[in-house]
């Protein structure tokens, strides 16, 4: 089963056109060398290799730039396989289709050079045929995304790619409006807290972390598994790492936290940094409580959502 991904051709689309008529994706991150035969099966192993040589290149980005960065390529030279699906925006609002052909290849002094050929396929999905959840999904700023994004997805985009428009919830079949509210929010609470993250309490001290003015922190992937969303404080001073649970958390969730943190201070976090740990969800067990009396460096929040009818 073919796999999806989005993919930006150079920032703002720039690349985009060049990448059509070269019937290829690829990108760039300034590493200037073939990795023919240099990538190994797993990404972790990749990124311990390169992520020195990212950060000798560009020294003014950060661990987590780094680390994304060379996920990044590591997904291109290795992860995308042949057969799967790129889906690639041209700018104008429309995502363009392209199925992998053939395995990695490097094309020295040419723009994108870590390159995959693909066939791109004739049809373009505009985004406004697109529901909420995927715009959401393929608009995310990071240079690469997927496959897990996706999976949520599948049926739309295949439905998308036939030609046949994807329906809204609502168009044709209204389901009871409480449980809709409850599904819609249970299953996007992620991009909502994001979406919203200033009207929390914790932008008063943290920002979601960006890089080069782009949102960088939503599902930050690490050997430890995906974070939720990883922030800074106002001073730099502080990572926050925030982990989701979309109804009751338990005390599993603590540990979960505590394997983040633990990977971020180890690969991520500047020697003038400290690491905290946020759990939001709707409810928290007994069991959850007590093993957060021992963990002070980690908060826990509930979550609750309102909303009022205002007459026209």
């Amino acid at each position: 089963m073919s796999n999806f991904y989005r993919i930006m051709l150079g920032k703002k689309s720039a690349h985009f056109q060049d990448a059509i008529d070269g019937g290829f994706v690829g990108v760039d991150f300034g590493i200037h060398e073939d990795l023919t035969g240099k990538v190994p099966d797993e990404w972790q192993a990749f990124n311990k290799r390169f992520i020195p040589v990212y950060q000798a290149g560009h020294p003014g980005k950060s661990k987590v730039a780094a680390g994304l960065a060379c996920a990044a390529l590591w997904t291109i030279a290795r992860g995308m396989q042949i057969g799967d699906i790129v889906l690639c925006p041209d700018g104008q609002g429309a995502y363009h289709a392209g199925e992998v052909k053939q395995d990695y290849s490097y094309a020295s002094g040419q723009v994108l050079p870590h390159r995959r050929l693909v066939h791109w396929r004739a049809r373009a999905i505009q985004r406004t045929t697109m529901s909420t959840a995927l715009r959401n999904t393929v608009g995310a700023a990071n240079t690469v995304v997927g496959p897990g994004a996706f999976n949520v997805h599948r049926a739309e985009l295949e439905r998308l790619l036939a030609g046949t428009p994807t329906v809204e919830v609502g168009e044709h079949e209204q389901p009871d409006t409480e449980d809709l509210i409850e599904f819609e929010f249970e299953k996007y609470l992620e991009d909502f807290l994001v979406t919203n993250w200033d009207q929390t309490s914790l932008s008063g001290e943290y920002s979601i972390f960006e890089e080069d003015g782009e949102l960088v922190g939503q599902q930050y992937v690490t050997d430890a598994g995906t974070i939720d969303v990883l922030a800074i404080s106002k001073d730099k001073t502080r990572l926050l790492v925030v982990e989701l649970k979309r109804g009751q958390a338990s005390d599993v969730v603590v540990g979960q936290v505590l394997r983040y943190m633990g990977y971020i201070k180890e690969n991520v976090a500047e020697k003038n940094q400290t690491v905290e740990g946020v759990i939001i969800a709707l409810e928290g067990d007994k069991r959850m409580r007590w093993a957060l009396m021992n963990v002070p460096s980690i908060s826990f929040y509930r979550y609750q959502v309102s909303f009022k009818l205002i007459k026209a």
